[in-house]
């Protein structure tokens, strides 16, 4: 299944949450190929999100002050859409209870 733009982006800024990559290693963790992933990494730079660093002529990326914040609301909306989800199954099941125990009672009474 193809991944999204904006599952594309998340995956770059959650590649660099705690480390500054290059090019090459930031491609091989998200598994993206490096023409997509120079286009991705534009739009972030472009938006404040990520920052270029060369060192020793080489070019790694880091997130921005501003894309820690990003990363991090994402964060909590995945964990919350998590919770959202748990919440329904458990709320599902303890309203498929009372069936289940008048089934109990009723197969009870018949035996």
């Amino acid at each position: 299944m193809q991944r999204s733009k904006l599952e594309l982006y998340e995956e770059v800024l959650f590649a660099l949450v705690n480390k500054r990559l290059t090019v090459d290693a930031i491609a091989f963790e998200c598994n993206m190929d490096c023409v997509t992933l120079r286009r991705r990494l534009d739009f972030l730079f472009k938006n404040n999100l990520v920052e270029e660093k060369i060192h020793s002529k080489k070019t790694s990326y880091e997130l921005t002050s501003r894309g820690v914040a990003v990363t991090k609301t994402l964060l909590i909306t995945k964990k919350l859409e998590r919770l959202q989800t748990s919440i329904r199954v458990v709320a599902e099941a303890l309203h498929a209870l009372p069936a289940l125990a008048e089934q109990g009672k009723e197969q009870a009474k018949s035996k």
